[in-house]
């Protein structure tokens, strides 16, 4: 059995095991809720996705280097279809978007994958999926148009990677995971994942700071620290290369796979990331892009078939 599938039917498992301990607790009129209330009031999730092409491959990068294009080295591009070094909110919010909501002009960045001298490309949506990175999830707001930060180093050692509080596990191929570099080998067919989390507590105050993550924090012991006390959603980048075999030639274009970083740059249109963060998050729901959670289909879908906030 494939890790995914593994870990799908031991989040299943852990579901039914808790909603069996609920049930036999429940006497009277409570024993005689129907099973789609009682599954209803199982919370395991609460998150949304933003699904985002790529859109472009520059040396670029708009929040550490700011109108000097070719400064940087190679990342690629999500999302906003207009992401260059001279990008500012203003200029994000007059662009286009890859993203399937169209109120998501955010620009999503990271270092771009090579193998030899080869460049590879993502070939199809990523997913970059915004969940609460606290314990309460009904304290999650959305964030304010215009903030930015990076998450990770490109100058990180395997130590400071493998210790991130934002690491998940690490790069992962076929049933290989937790490698704080890239694998020595990658089953034929399969494709390299990373996935990484940013921090979800906000100073409430800056949309920038000097080193462009000091104005971020992550939540100690499941809460927001005194000095950032607004708690915004946590991104979460799952990406995916079409990649695989003899891996020693793979590499960043910041250096070995314990470099990984991203850059966040936010252009939503602020009714549709509330309804979105409202409707998934604060209601306890796994959503896809459009807020719909396809196991509780009777809570609805926060945007409608456009992928839109509905017409009132």
């Amino acid at each position: 059995m494939s890790r995914t599938l593994t870990r799908t039917a031991g989040r299943l498992a852990t579901g039914l095991a808790a909603l069996a301990l609920v049930a036999s607790a429940t006497t009277g009129a409570h024993a005689q809720q129907s099973p789609a209330v009682a599954a209803d009031d199982y919370v395991s999730h609460h998150e949304f996705q933003a699904n985002c092409n790529p859109t472009v491959n520059r040396p670029d990068d708009p929040i550490i280097y700011p109108g000097l294009p070719g400064a940087s080295h190679m990342h690629t591009f999500l999302g906003n279809t207009t992401t260059n070094a001279s990008s500012t909110t203003s200029s994000l919010l007059a662009g286009g978007t890859a993203c399937t909501v169209p109120g998501d002009k955010s620009a999503y960045w990271f270092p771009s994958v090579y193998k030899g001298s080869q460049m590879i490309l993502p070939n199809f949506r990523q997913v970059v999926y915004y969940k609460s990175g606290v314990q309460d999830y009904t304290t999650v707001r959305s964030f304010p148009q215009g903030l930015r930060f990076v998450v990770g180093s490109p100058t990180a050692s395997q130590s400071e990677f493998q210790n991130h509080p934002g690491r998940v596990e690490g790069w992962e191929c076929g049933n290989s995971a937790f490698n704080w570099d890239f694998p020595a080998n990658c089953p034929a067919g399969t494709q390299l994942n990373v996935r990484f989390q940013a921090p979800s507590c906000w100073n409430g105050r800056d949309l920038d700071s000097a080193d462009h993550k000091s104005h971020m924090a992550y939540p100690v012991n499941g809460r927001c620290p005194s000095t950032h006390p607004s708690v915004v959603p946590m991104i979460e980048f799952k990406i995916a290369f079409p990649v695989s075999g003899d891996m020693s030639t793979v590499r960043l274009a910041s250096g070995r796979g314990y470099t990984w970083h991203y850059d966040f740059f936010n252009a939503w249109d602020p009714p549709t990331l509330d309804a979105l963060v409202r409707h998934c998050i604060n209601g306890g729901l796994q959503c896809d892009s459009r807020g719909y959670d396809q196991y509780k289909p009777h809570r609805g879908a926060a945007l409608d078939e456009n992928y839109q906030l509905p017409r009132s």
